[in-house]
């Protein structure tokens, strides 16, 4: 009986927060039929923001991965003064308010910001601008790569890359021959993971993209804008795009997880 109630108890909770919105998002969306919500796509600033939100994505998972590579390299291979910090300092996107990191860039490039005036001169713009949202992005998803890596890493022991060295391996031939090898699925998990989290981010760069429809709009900001403009069915078209989008990636992220099982268990 116990067993019973909890497995109604957890798929009505399932059903209730996790299907039931993209299920809304996407009757809404087709309300009016399926050509009026694929013409919406087609207008122009919401091909630009799906552009710059997969621009954005690209560079934010590209230098995100190699900086989470070579981040739980160095925190699992030595020990150092101030490992611990860098440890706290690594997670804290994670914990602090996307809608904080985003005022901390407007502090820092804003027209009225610490350098903004010195980069004004300069002729460069990182405030309302696309370099901005990439900041943000950066910073929202900094921490997926290295934080899945890190146990792995750390399971992995020193042995076969300290045998490597002794075989007249370098360093780059140590890391993606002998240590990333076995942490490919970890690697693969924390890549997604980044992939879903750039694309979704809102507040941080909400607060640093200046709403600049065609320009700095990325997918979530230009929903936000649509259904603000009364455009319900283009609103409910983007957001079905972008939770399909997200939704793919959650998809490939469980992928390796349920082959293994299959192999496992061929029945």
């Amino acid at each position: 009986m116990t067993r019973f109630f909890l497995w109604c108890a957890t798929w009505g909770l399932i059903g209730l927060v996790l299907l039931m919105p993209p299920a809304v998002i996407l009757a809404e969306a087709l309300s009016h039929g399926i050509m009026p919500a694929l013409k919406t796509l087609q207008d122009p600033d919401g091909i630009a923001a799906i552009e710059l939100t997969l621009e954005v994505t690209v560079v934010a998972v590209v230098l995100n991965t190699i900086f989470g590579i070579l981040a739980a390299w160095l925190l699992t291979r030595f020990r150092f003064p101030g490992r611990g910090l860098l440890l706290v300092l690594v997670e804290l996107p994670l914990s602090i308010s996307p809608v904080v990191s985003g005022l901390v860039w407007l502090l820092l490039f804003g027209a009225q910001g610490w350098w903004g005036s010195a980069l004004d001169r300069m002729g460069i713009q990182i405030a309302f601008a696309v370099p901005g949202i990439i900041l943000a992005t950066l910073f929202v998803t900094l921490p997926y790569v290295v934080r899945t890596l890190i146990p792995l890493m750390e399971q992995q022991g020193r042995d076969a890359e300290e045998a490597a060295t002794l075989a007249g391996a370098g360093f780059w031939q140590i890391l993606f021959r002998v240590t990333l090898p076995g942490a490919r699925v970890a690697l693969f998990s924390g890549v997604l993971m980044t992939t879903a989290r750039a694309m979704g981010e809102f507040g941080a760069v909400s607060v640093v993209s200046g709403h600049i429809p065609g320009l700095t709009e990325t997918m979530p900001l230009h929903i936000e804008s649509l259904y603000n403009g009364y455009q319900t069915v283009a609103a409910f078209t983007m957001a079905a795009l972008l939770a399909f989008m997200s939704m793919t990636v959650v998809f490939l992220r469980s992928l390796p997880d349920f082959m293994n099982r299959t192999r496992e268990d061929p029945s």
